[in-house]
Order: C-alpha cells, then structure tokens, then sequence
C-alpha cells in the first residue's frame, strides 16, 4: 500500500489478495477503481476543523466501490480523486448507501471524509447520515459513526475510535431534508498506524455522534435528549452580531440529531452561566450577548427570553441553590472588567435579577497573569444548605457565599497544597458526606502549564471550615497533568475524568492527554481507562447520559482553524461490560412511586431483579470545563417485598438542590441500571422553592427511558432499510 504520508500505514495482509474469495474481491457488482498509481488531483484539506489525529490517508489503487443508487458509471466518481466530478444518486430512493472496499484486510480506519459536489446550489447535500466498518463485507456491527453533518458544500468529516476493517459503508438518508438526491465528490478514507490495544475491564469508547454544530455547551433534559450549543455561527464565536446561537438536539432513542438557528431570545449563548433551575428550567446567561438571559423550555422545545442580568457578564459561573434560585458571579471575559463582578440572584417565580452586592467576586479571584477579566472566570460553585454556596476554586483560596439579603461571603481557607487551577474541574460525588473533589488545572488561564493536582474537600455546616485532603494515593494525585479537561460523577461514585493537555492553550492540540482516568473514593486512588484516539481540550466537555455512559465532545469554535471539533464519543464505563466486551445483564426499573417527589419524602422503586444500592444524580448543564449542576446522593434502600425497595429523600434541600434527578439503582456487581428521571421540589418552608415548571406526578410511573440501544438500532433499519 502506499498512504499519503512520509511514513507507512502498517497493516497485517494474510495470505494476499490471491487468497480471498472472488465475491469479496467484487461484492454487490462493485465498480474496480483503475489506477496504476493513486495520485489524486484532490486531497482534503483540514483548514476548519480538527484533521483525524494521526491519521493517514489510505491508497485507493485496490480500491472497489459499489454504490446501491446511481446511473451508469457514476460510482466511481466519488473515489477517483478529482473533485471536479460527483456521484448522483437516483432521486426516487430516500436510502443511499456506498460501500468501498479497500482492496487489503487490517487497516486501522478512523476516519471518513467527504466533500460533497462542488455545485453553486445547495443540491445533493448529504446531512443525515451512519458509518460503519467491516472486515469481511458481510458482518457489519453497529454504526462506528452517525449523526447530521451541516447542510453545506464543505468537507465533512466523521472520526471514530481505530478499528480493523477492509470495508467502509457510507449510508445517507434524505428523509426529512430538502433533498432530492445526494452526491459525492470525493470520499476519502483515513486509517492510523497503529491499532489501540482493547481492554473492556477499562471501558470502551464508541460510537461517534456527528453534530453540525460544533458544540461547546450542552445539557441534560428530563426526557433524556441532550441540548447542544455553540455560538451565533456554528465554528465561531468571535466577530458576533449578536442575537442568536446555532443548536443541535440529540435524541438517543431514534438517534435522530436536529439542528436549528435560536433567535427567539436575541441572544449569543457563547460562554455563558448554566443552571438548571428549580423548576427545571434551562437558565442561560451572558457570554457574549453579555446581558442577556435565556430560558430554555425542554418540554415545549422552547427558548423564552429571560430578564437581562444586573452586569454584563462572561465566562461567569452560575448555580443553582437551595431554594431553585440560581446565583451568579464573575464573568469579567465580556462586559468590561473595570468594576468587579459581584453577586446577583435570579428567581424563576418573579423572573427577576437582584443584586447581592454583599456577595463580593474579589476574594475568589486568581493571580492571573492577565488580569481580572481572566481571574473571576469559570467559578468551582456549590449550592448548600440554608440558601449557602461554597466556592472550591478555582482560586486557590476558598469561600463561602450566602445568597440571603444582600449577600455576604466568608473566607473558607485555602486548598491546602494547591495553586490556582483555571480550567480545571470539581465535582461533588457524595452530597450526603459533603465530599468534593477538585482536578487539576493551571495557575493562568493560557500559557501555562497544568497540574496533576487533586484535593478532596469535605464541606459541612455553612461557614464552617472544610477539611482539605491530598486526593490520590501517596498524595500522587491524578497519573496526568491536565487542563481544559472534563469530569463527570458516575452513578457508583466514582469520578470519570477525560481530556485536557498538559500546557494550556486555547485552540492548540499538542501535548493532548487520550488516556482518561477513574477516581475511585473507597480507597482513594485513581486509575487509568481505555485510551481514546479523539482529542478534547479546550471547549471539550463530558455529560452523563441516564444509560450511566457518558457523552465527551466538543471542542475549537474558533471558525478557520484546525481545533474544530463538530462531533462528541460515548464512552462505556466498565461497569457495563463483561470481559469480553459484551453488555453486563444490568437490573432494571420497573416503576416508581412518583416521578415528582419533594424534599425528605420516602419514596419506592420496584425492580425486575435484586438491588443492593442507588443514588440520585442531578442532571447537568456545562460549559468550559464547568458543571455546577451535577451532584451525586447515595440512596440507602430498604426492602419492602420482593423486588420493591423504599428510599428517603434528604431533607435538606442544600443536599437535595430541587430540579430534576436521575435515579439509578446498583446490583451487588456495581452495575447501574437505566435512569429514571424524577422532579424533587422543596417543601413548604424558608427554602420554599418558586413553583414547579414541569407537572410530572402521579401515583405510580413506568420509566420513559429504559434502555436506548435497541431503539437506536431498530430507528436505523426503518432510516436506511437493512
């Protein structure tokens, strides 16, 4: 073979092409690509997005392509290295697949590119689409990649975890787009050098979704979609007119990934606050409409324009506290940074800013070599108990807020050991126990280099100081130095970290970290995961999905340049895989009492097997390394009979934040089922919440989303017709 690349794609070839079968060298009445040399007068380009990391342009001279809708001899176009010409599809089939056959077994392919025809209309674009790789062009497995590219002319790109295959597939789909046909002007194949060892007792990573935007925000919705953002463009965020922000909507259960341009609310959503507040409304603020605030409706698919904001703010942090308000502070990246950024409240009842002018930014600020409008971003904020608020970082000293009157804050101590870690991350995974962990970062927001640093805090009354302990055997911290990283809580309470680089720099790829991390907090230790191939650094974030996986992705927004990532990787923890790779059996959720339940209410869960635990997490909205929403509750169950099991609900709601959160339960192998999603609201008292925006009650529910794997599989037969 002979890649593009001054150095050799290496692939194990048993026995020759002479030793395989005749209808693998010519499958479905495949068209032969005749070259005596692969020397294309096109190759992609990478000027606007991320290219395939390490990846080598595979040599077509073997190449055979077979495609199931075209005219004559068009097939080939779409492989013979002149973008000048295009393959057409028929325009009365709605399903099209190409399939290529690379000539050799064992390449490591990780990539596919496709540059749609270069025509002055927006005709034959192909937007809705699945990749998937073989090895022997019969047996094909799930999708490796799959989601809606943008509706444009320009080079597309899917990247996937490296796979050994000979076969690549390429299936469009037209239903539901403007499109009459699609068409291909060259689709180019990328494989990597090397082959990525797997051990599923570390996870596993996989599939891809393919987003046309590229996604630097997301968020949770109680029926488990999950809410994508970037800016007024979909690679951009500077240069804004303002006034509205491209958004995707992915929806595990059909797969389907939607795309849109928000202008209801006249607002840029780059580098917001995001809460979600006690009603369980979405609450966005700032960035770069840096006033604005907007107010996202899951139920309806709604964006409501929301009061503006007291001060213009971004790249500030907001959270929600215990009574569902949600508080904010700093943000001096956008508005201007000559007065400092002080506290406000926002309450969802009387749609209503106050300041809190008590609730002074100046004591958790940075020493930030640029100054103040980088040292109050991306606060590390907790909503606790009696209307409080613990601020963990990501300055080295620590505070306590109270959001009460006019707001006050109380110095907490330091971060014993630590520096200022901007853009590194903290997350509460035992809200019970009051437990925090906080993960690296670094002393500057740019231009500095990341730390393996990693603390447990344990908070508990308000004002009160907190416990600071070195995380990490031997006091070693995490095994990577890392910044712009992403951190998730994990329905066991372990604490999934991904991502980041060792010397922070905004839209730069080098010293990337691929290798994630687990904390584990029984024995305080981290270890190490399945390494990835995709690089997240900074604008990457991590989510968890009520399955227990976690989605990772994002990354760039930053318009021509090669860090832009329009895509985001699933990864399975290890607690759903057996050895060999396969699915765990995993108990399920038969019915709940109430999927609205309010603060210190009992409340049961019926199984379809033993449990032995199962805890809360809170759904999440993130941005730039922050998450304030996210937080796990342990659950002790008590068993009723059979497989019935009752539980209470803390009866603090600085413990409890009210909104919506998914509920796991745990066999005795550790491995959680699929979420159910409940509203816990406050009871009537000081820490009232505001009203509920989302009636979900009832005596006795059966679970909206039980598992989204075999749905996602059968919605891919009625798209593509296999």
């Amino acid at each position: 073979m002979r890649p593009h690349q001054p150095y050799l794609i290496f692939a194990a070839v048993t026995g020759g092409v002479d030793a395989i079968s005749r209808p693998s060298l010519n499958p479905l009445g495949a068209q032969h690509v005749s070259l005596k040399a692969d020397k294309p007068s096109y190759i992609p380009s990478f000027t606007d997005q991320s290219p395939p990391y390490s990846g080598c342009l595979v040599d077509r001279t073997d190449w055979k392509v077979f495609c199931n809708s075209d005219t004559e001899d068009e097939c080939k176009k779409a492989v013979d290295g002149d973008n000048s010409t295009y393959w057409r599809s028929r325009d009365e089939m709605t399903s099209h697949v190409i399939t290529v056959d690379l000539g050799r077994p064992a390449y490591h392919v990780s990539a596919v590119a496709m540059l749609p025809p270069q025509r002055d209309d927006a005709q034959g674009l192909i937007t809705q689409h699945k990749v998937s790789l073989s090895e022997d062009g019969n047996n094909w497995g799930e999708p490796v990649a799959y989601g809606t590219w943008p509706a444009e002319g320009r080079l597309k790109l899917s990247t996937f975890e490296p796979k050994s295959a000979r076969y690549v597939r390429l299936v469009a789909d037209t239903r539901g787009t403007n499109q009459t046909w699609v068409g291909i002007s060259e689709l180019s194949i990328y494989a990597t050098p090397y082959a990525i060892p797997q051990n599923p007792s570390l996870g596993a990573w996989g599939p891809t979704l393919d987003f046309p935007i590229v996604p630097v925000s997301a968020a949770n919705e109680a029926s488990g979609k999950i809410a994508v953002w970037s800016s007024w463009a979909q690679d951009l965020y500077f240069s804004t007119p303002g006034g509205q922000t491209a958004m995707s909507r992915w929806d595990p259960t059909g797969g389907h990934i939607s795309s849109r341009v928000v202008t209801d609310t006249h607002h840029d959503m780059f580098c917001p606050g995001t809460s979600i507040d006690g009603t369980g409304m979405l609450v966005v603020t700032g960035g770069n409409d840096a006033e604005q605030t907007s107010l996202y409706d899951a139920v309806e698919d709604k964006w409501i324009p929301g009061p503006p904001m007291r001060m213009r703010r971004g790249y500030q942090s907001s959270v929600t506290v215990s009574d569902g308000r949600v508080f904010v502070i700093g943000g001096s990246w956008s508005g201007g940074s000559s007065r400092p950024k002080d506290g406000e409240i926002y309450d969802p009842k009387a749609r209503s800013w106050t300041k809190l002018p008590g609730a002074k930014v100046d004591p958790m600020l940075t020493d930030d070599t640029e100054g103040r409008w980088r040292a109050d971003n991306h606060g590390w904020l907790f909503g606790w108990k009696d209307l409080s608020v613990f601020q963990a970082g990501p300055s080295k000293a620590m505070n306590w807020y109270h959001v009460g009157g006019n707001g006050t804050v109380t110095p907490a101590g330091p971060r014993i050991g630590d520096e200022d870690s901007m853009s590194g991350s903290a997350v509460m995974f035992d809200a019970l126990a009051g437990k925090i962990l906080t993960l690296g970062g670094s002393p500057d927001y740019e231009m500095s280099h990341a730390t393996n640093n990693a603390r447990l805090i344990t908070i508990g009354e308000p004002c009160e100081t907190p416990r600071v302990e070195v995380a990490g055997q031997n006091g070693g911290g995490m095994h990577y130095k890392r910044v712009f990283h992403s951190t998730v809580v994990l329905p066991d309470g372990t604490v999934f970290i991904a991502g980041g680089q060792t010397f922070g720099l905004a839209f730069n790829e080098e010293n990337v970290q691929l290798t994630p991390e687990l904390y584990f907090p029984h024995n305080n230790s981290f270890i190490q995961l399945q390494t990835n191939n995709l690089v997240r650094v900074y604008h990457s974030w991590s989510i968890l999905l009520p399955d227990a996986t976690v989605l990772n992705g994002g990354g760039g927004l930053c318009g021509n340049c090669t860090a832009n990532h329009y895509d985001a990787q699933i990864f399975t923890p290890p607690y759903l895989l057996n050895s060999n790779g396969n699915r765990r059996p995993r108990p399920k959720i038969i019915s709940v009492a109430s999927r609205k339940l309010h603060v210190g209410q009992e409340g049961w869960v019926r199984t379809d097997s033993d449990v032995s635990s199962a805890s809360f997490i809170r759904l999440g909205s993130t941005t730039h390394t922050v998450n304030t929403d996210q937080r796990r509750i342990p659950l002790p169950l008590k068993k009723v009979s059979g497989h019935k099991y009752r539980f209470t609900i803390p009866s603090k709601p600085g413990i409890t934040i009210p909104g919506h959160w998914m509920l796991f339960v745990l066999d005795a192998d550790g491995t959680p089922s699929v979420a159910e999603t409940i509203l816990i609201t406050v009871g009537n008292g000081p820490d009232d919440g505001p009203y509920d925006h989302e009636d979900i009650g009832g005596d006795s529910h059966e679970p909206t989303w039980q598992s989204w794997k075999p749905a996602l599989i059968e919605q891919f037969g009625q798209w593509f017709g296999y």
